[in-house]
C-alpha cells in the first residue's frame, strides 16, 4: 500500500483548494500542469519496454478479457445506472460516473499488485502499457456519444488537444527509447515524483474551480453516497463477474490474477489528465474527478486485500506441484 501518501496528498490538495479557492500558487498553474501532461507521456512513451510487451503479447485470450471490461463493459455498466439519475444525461455526477468507466487501467499499481499476487507479470506489463494507449482514443470517442454539441466539449478541439499534449509527446518518447529508454526505467520512481506533481496540481486547480464556482453546494449528501455505493458495487460486479468469465474460459490461476485486476482497474493518472485536456478549466471538474478519486482509493485497498489472498494461493499450488 505504498500509494496512500500519493491519496493523502490529494485530499490535502483538496482541503487547500477549499480553504484557498481563489489560489496560493505564485506561478501559472495552467501552464505547469500543461507542460507536466506532456511530460508524463513522454515518459510513459520512454519507460514502455519492448522485450516486456513482446513477451506477454500472445495471450491473446487475457488480453480481450481485460480490454473488453476496461472499455466495452465499464461503460457499458455505467450507462445501466443513468436511469438512477433524475436529469439522465444532463446530470454532472452521472457525466462523472460514466467518465470514470471510459478510463483505462492502471499501469504502475497494476503491475505491482500482479506481481504481489504472484500472477502473470508480463501479460500485465502487456495489458497495462496497452490500455494507457487505448485510452488516449476510447474516452474522448465513448464522451463523444453524449457531450458532442455542447459547450464544454468539441470532439475535434479534444483530438487536437490530445495531439499536442498526449501523443505527439508520447511519439516522441517511444522514438527516443532506443537512447534513453535505460535510462528511464532505472530512474521509473523519481520520474514517477512528477507524475504524482502533476496529478496533485491538477486536482487542486479542479476542485479550486468548482469551489469557487459553487459547483458542490448543488449536490445533495445523499447524491454523493449514492455516487459512492455505485462506485463500489461497479467494483465487486467487474471484479467477480471477470471471475467467472475465467473460470468458464478455462484461465489458469496465475492468468485469471491478471485478468481481474488489470480489468478492474481506473486509471487516476489518466482521468486527471483527460479532465483537464477534455474539459480544460470548466466549473465541474473537481466535481467529474470524484468518483475516479474515490474508486481509485478502493481498488488500491481491495485489490491489496485480494493480491495476498491469491498470494498464499499461488504460493500452496507452487507447493503442492514440487512435493509431486
Amino acid at each position: 500500500m505504498k500509494f496512500n501518501g500519493f491519496i493523502a496528498a490529494i485530499f490535502v490538495a483538496i482541503i487547500i483548494a477549499y480553504l484557498f479557492p481563489e489560489g496560493i500558487v505564485l506561478f501559472p498553474l495552467k501552464t505547469i500542469t500543461d507542460i507536466g501532461i506532456g511530460f508524463i507521456f513522454f515518459f510513459y512513451g520512454l519507460k514502455l519496454s519492448p522485450p516486456e510487451f513482446k513477451l506477454g503479447f500472445l495471450n491473446y485470450k487475457v488480453h480481450i478479457a481485460i480490454q473488453l471490461a476496461t472499455f466495452v463493459a465499464f461503460p457499458l455498466l455505467a450507462l445501466l445506472c443513468l436511469p438512477l439519475f433524475e436529469a439522465g444525461t444532463g446530470s454532472d455526477l452521472w457525466i462523472a460516473l460514466f467518465f470514470l468507466g471510459t478510463l483505462p487501467s492502471t499501469v504502475s499499481s497494476s503491475i505491482v499488485m500482479v506481481s504481489l499476487a504472484k500472477g502473470n507479470l508480463p501479460t500485465a506489463i502487456f495489458n497495462a502499457s496497452l490500455s494507457g494507449l487505448i485510452g488516449i482514443f476510447a474516452t474522448p470517442i465513448w464522451l463523444s456519444f453524449f457531450l458532442s454539441g455542447s459547450t464544454d466539449f468539441e470532439f475535434l478541439d479534444v483530438l487536437i488537444k490530445l495531439c499536442w499534449q498526449i501523443i505527439i509527446p508520447l511519439i516522441l518518447g517511444l522514438f527516443l527509447q532506443k537512447f534513453l529508454g535505460d535510462f528511464a526505467r532505472k530512474h521509473s520512481k523519481k520520474l514517477g515524483l512528477l507524475d504524482k506533481t502533476t496529478i496533485i496540481l491538477i486536482v487542486y486547480s479542479s476542485f479550486s474551480n468548482s469551489f469557487t464556482s459553487k459547483i458542490f453546494s448543488s449536490v445533495e449528501t445523499i447524491d454523493l453516497l449514492k455516487l459512492t455505493g455505485i462506485v463500489i458495487l461497479l467494483f465487486f460486479i467487474v471484479y467477480f463477474g471477470l471471475g467467472l468469465i475465467c473460470n468458464i474460459l478455462g484461465f489458469n490461476l496465475k492468468d485469471k490474477i491478471t485478468t481481474q485486476f488489470c480489468g478492474t482497474k481506473k486509471s487516476l493518472v489518466h482521468g486527471s489528465v483527460m479532465v483537464k485536456v477534455i474539459f480544460g478549466n470548466s466549473a465541474n471538474t473537481g466535481l467529474l474527478l470524484l468518483p475516479i478519486m474515490i474508486y481509485h482509493s478502493l481498488q488500491l485497498i481491495l485489490i491489496a486485500f485480494y493480491a495476498e489472498n491469491y498470494k498464499k494461493r499461488v504460493l500452496k499450488a507452487e507447493t503442492s506441484e514440487e512435493t509431486l
